[in-house]
């Protein structure tokens, strides 16, 4: 049983967040509060797995409490925030804290919506449990689509040679930080780099600014049509599945709908599948950290395909769900730690 803490200072949104976690059998809400100071009393007294932290409160600000959880109480940490600009800067502020993802907060009386968040919700506090109990276990959960709703397998190889690489990038659970590590030590020449990261709709163009700001190669959110350039990392958009393409020894993107794929969107399979595809063995690709195996049959085709792949390690992983996945089905070239990832890249990409 997995119990769960919610702070938010709306009355509304703790009532609509206990209503969507009381849906699960193996979830317990022990407590809501509206402000850090009632949480403190809560968690001392009910010791929580995970706490669902609202980051814009009276009182004292979530940034705050946040940083004083992970001084005090190191527990899993979830943000919920809403969509607009600044509370999604002010939420992946929030991960360099510490916290370890970001759920969007439930739009009251939407029920598409609610339906949507709810297994979002549902996977997002699993993961958090893990990441504390560092134990993987397998879940009993709904059916879910693969990458042949989005992309078609492919037979044979694409026919066109070219000279020019890619590098694919793979993560959920505990990415943000991880693709921040990575990408920082990138020097500017690197070949393109195009990354899936499971965020929601809203977050992924203010986590590309953030790195963009941070690292040697320009780093930005996606747009479909767009050509792949060295000295360049893509983030596909939240909500957006994004496959690479080719046209000629030109490499572009396709941003596209479609539904959820491992329920994921965008999925890590989906863009590993069109890599594998479209560019094969000029491929070097990624599958970091994250619950599920969304990345782990992708990262097997593009193996397949003659590219080259790692994942990261059980050691420095956040959580050894998808690259646990992609080792047991052989896709994984290496096993490395996530420090020596750059370093592995750089090499394999000198010209």
């Amino acid at each position: 049983m997995i119990k769960v803490l919610v702070v938010d200072d709306s009355a509304l949104v703790r009532q609509t967040m206990s209503n969507i976690l009381s849906h699960f059998s193996d979830i317990l809400v022990v407590g809501t509060a509206n402000d850090p100071y009632v949480a403190v009393e809560i968690m001392k007294k009910d010791a929580p797995d995970v706490i669902i932290l609202d980051i814009e409160m009276p009182k004292m600000d979530g940034l705050t409490f946040l940083s004083k959880i992970m001084a005090q109480y190191p527990l899993p940490v979830v943000i919920c925030s809403s969509l607009a600009e600044e509370g999604s800067e002010i939420a992946l502020k929030a991960l360099e804290y510490g916290a370890i993802d970001i759920i969007t907060k439930p739009k009251i009386g939407t029920k598409s919506f609610l339906e949507e968040s709810k297994v979002r919700i549902y996977d997002v506090i699993k993961a958090a449990a893990i990441a504390k109990e560092k134990i993987i276990k397998k879940r009993n959960l709904s059916s879910k689509f693969s990458a042949d709703e989005v992309i078609p397998k492919f037979h044979k190889l694409a026919t066109i040679a070219t000279t020019d690489k890619v590098v694919a990038v793979g993560a959920s659970t505990g990415g943000t930080e991880a693709i921040r590590i990575f990408l920082t030590e990138l020097p500017i020449d690197t070949p393109g780099v195009v990354i899936v990261q499971h965020m929601p709709e809203g977050f992924t163009k203010a986590f590309a600014n953030r790195l963009n700001n941070l690292c040697k190669i320009k780093v930005k959110e996606a747009i479909d049509g767009e050509t792949v350039l060295r000295g360049t990392a893509y983030i596909a958009p939240g909500g957006k599945h994004m496959l690479l393409k080719r046209s000629g020894a030109r490499f572009y993107l396709e941003v596209k709908d479609g539904p959820l794929v491992n329920r994921h969107k965008p999925s890590v399979d989906v863009l590993f599948r069109s890599v594998a595809q479209y560019a094969g063995r000029n491929a070097i690709a990624l599958l970091l950290t994250g619950m599920g195996d969304d990345g782990a049959k992708g990262l097997y085709e593009i193996k397949e395909a003659g590219g080259y792949t790692i994942c990261e390690s059980e050691e420095t992983a956040v959580v050894f769900g998808m690259p646990k996945e992609a080792i047991k089905l052989g896709a994984a070239t290496e096993i490395l730690p996530l420090n020596r990832m750059a370093e592995e890249v750089i090499k394999l990409t000198k010209v």
